[in-house]
């Protein structure tokens, strides 16, 4: 539970007559369930330093967990930050998912006698993961965007701005918001990105072809940083009275497709594929290097609160910013983490003990929620509330509610989620119901909810509290490997080596069976399973050794990454190396840490 609740301040703006016409779709004016949150505060929950990349004297930070909870660790410690780009789910409707890639077996002489060939993509072993669904009805978006928008404004300095990517879907209700929380004249610009060249399945289209997105530009104050562009005035060049120009040059913010300088616009015309980190939502790093040079100074502090593939954190870094990257995605926080080390940063990796931890992925964990709880099947004539029901031969039908681990609103059982279950959710169920289940990831105070339960009188129907976290841990079996340690006493190669003997991970190996099950179904197509072979070598992606603490914070002293092709990258270093199947370290090994294909990391003493 949390330790305690963090004020949301300053308050939004007061009095935009315009957002009346709106109070039937955004419902946060009033005594509604938002405005309940925000009188209460922002959750602070305890923050565990997993690991520290370098001395990291500045304080950069890497962190997993909530928005909302990360802005209350952040304003409890009085950290202020400068700039805030974020690019949060677009309320599109979409699934996300990640390519798995099963590596080579570098136990297998095979493998390695391939080494002049580089395997065709088309061939290699992958299958697909969900990482995130951005499905959301407007209202709970909308909700759910005010509260997190009121947080970052509760860290931002006053001379700070913040940049809000966004499309068609939702983009036009969020600047509502936006205009309440920061004041309508704290708006600046209305940014069209334009995102690449027209497919030929677009152009056929029967419409008019969408090939841009939204940036909605705001400052916290009339006293901002904006450092304007300009592209320098070519030799030959005089001014319409003939003499020589006395200005900067042309602004870049006032051209538009003009040259290579004016990146905002068209950048994503230009590939930039060398990028790619495998993240199904990735920007290109020349649009958030035009923001933060516009918009913060060297020493300054940015931070990105849905921080995907680490983008703003690796720009911010390389041009001489402090930074901040918060996401609830375990495969965010890797891939930020893997390319920040390899780049050269130096940060902390922090993780929010408010039950995200017990989840790697939220969307993969709801698909098996209704198998994981005894009982529950779907039930038609229930609300969509409830998750769906349990027979009961005594009580009949007992209907079941289960948080939504993609809305973050939703996790937390407090007063202001029981009471909403007490006075709306149960009213609308059939008289015939005797007793409701609750389950709940973390919840605010026991006592006080199971003393409010039994003073409210306005229904009899009995409410059952219980811990999901206990149903989520039965399911949680550990990676289980075997390795030995050998002592290099080679001249060039001195130090030692852990060979790994064999790695078992249930996790992959479910996915893998998922996955070829589905796959034999298909009559249409020819299937060939992938299988892995006995020492599962082929599910691991990266290896770390700490030869510094065999407990407590993480240091990497030595780490081996192995792309999707079976190359490795030895501390951040790239190579055309294929992995076989050992981590070497000068000093002598004290933990070793392995992360399967699917982002799951285990740690084993030596």
């Amino acid at each position: 539970m949390p330790i305690k609740y963090i004020p949301f301040v300053p308050e939004p703006i007061e009095g935009q007559a315009v957002l009346q016409n709106f109070s039937r779709i955004l419902k946060y004016k009033g005594a509604d369930e938002l405005s309940m949150t925000l009188r209460r505060g922002m959750p602070l929950y305890e923050m565990e330093k997993q690991e520290t990349v370098g001395e990291n004297a500045e304080g950069n930070l890497v962190i997993r967990g909530e928005c909302v909870s990360a802005c209350a660790y952040l304003k409890e410690r009085g950290v202020q930050v400068d700039l805030v780009y974020i690019d949060p789910p677009f309320a599109s409707g979409a699934d996300y998912a990640k390519k798995v890639y099963v590596r080579r077996n570098p136990k297998v002489a095979e493998a390695m006698a391939q080494a002049e060939r580089e395997l065709d993509i088309d061939e290699l072993r992958a299958f697909e993961e969900k990482m995130y669904g951005d499905v959301w009805d407007k209202e709970k978006y909308l909700n759910w965007m005010y509260e997190n928008l009121m947080a970052i404004k509760s860290v931002m300095s006053e001379t700070s701005s913040i940049y809000v990517h966004l499309d068609w879907h939702i983009g036009h209700y969020v600047k509502i918001l936006m205009d309440e929380i920061f004041g309508e004249d704290s708006f600046q610009r209305e940014i069209i990105w334009r995102i690449g060249w027209i497919s030929g399945y677009k152009s056929a289209d029967k419409n008019w072809i969408r090939n841009h997105e939204t940036i909605f530009y705001y400052s916290k104050s009339d006293d901002f940083v904006f450092n304007k562009e300009y592209i320098p005035y070519p030799s030959d060049y005089v001014r319409r009275d003939g003499n020589a120009p006395d200005g900067k040059g042309i602004p870049v913010e006032d051209t538009w497709n003009c040259n290579e300088a004016d990146k905002l616009d068209s950048i994503q015309i230009m590939s930039f594929s060398s990028e790619k980190v495998g993240y199904a939502t990735q920007k290109p790093e020349a649009l958030l290097e035009r923001i933060i040079k516009a918009s913060s100074n060297e020493g300054m502090l940015v931070a990105d609160f849905f921080g995907g593939s680490g983008v703003t954190a690796a720009v911010a870094a390389r041009l001489g910013r402090r930074f901040i990257h918060c996401d609830v995605g375990l495969n965010s926080v890797q891939t930020t983490r893997d390319r920040l080390a390899a780049a050269g940063a130096q940060f902390d990796v922090l993780e929010i003990r408010d039950g995200v931890q017990l989840y790697r992925n939220p969307v993969q964990t709801m698909e098996k929620i209704k198998s994981l709880i005894p009982g529950l099947k779907n039930e038609d004539s229930l609300d969509s509330f409830w998750e769906g029901a349990i027979s009961d031969s005594r009580l009949g039908t007992v209907p079941v509610y289960v948080p939504n681990l993609m809305d973050s609103s939703t996790k937390l059982l407090d007063m202001v989620l029981m009471n909403r279950i007490i006075h709306q959710a149960i009213p609308d169920l059939e008289s015939s119901v005797k007793k409701v289940v609750v389950y709940y990831v973390d919840i605010s105070d026991e006592d006080e909810i199971r003393k409010f339960i039994d003073e409210d009188d306005s229904t009899t129907v009995e409410i059952e509290l219980r811990d999901l976290k206990a149903v989520l841990d039965e399911v949680v079996v550990e990676d289980y490997a075997e390795f030995h340690v050998e002592e290099l006493r080679d001249d060039l190669f001195g130090g030692f080596a852990v060979v790994i003997d064999s790695f078992v991970s249930d996790r992959v190996l479910g996915k893998l069976a998922e996955f070829n099950g589905k796959n034999r179904l298909n009559e249409k197509k020819a299937f060939k399973p992938i299988e892995i072979s006995e020492e599962g070598l082929e599910t691991i992606e990266y290896l770390s050794l700490d030869c510094t603490a065999d407990s407590g914070v993480w240091h990497s002293d030595s780490e081996v990454k192995i792309d999707k092709l079976g190359y490795v990258a030895r501390g951040g270093e790239k190579t055309k190396d294929f992995w076989d199947g050992a981590i070497r370290s000068e000093k002598k090994p004290l933990r070793l840490k392995i992360r399967n294909i699917c982002g799951d990391e285990s740690v084993w003493k030596i």
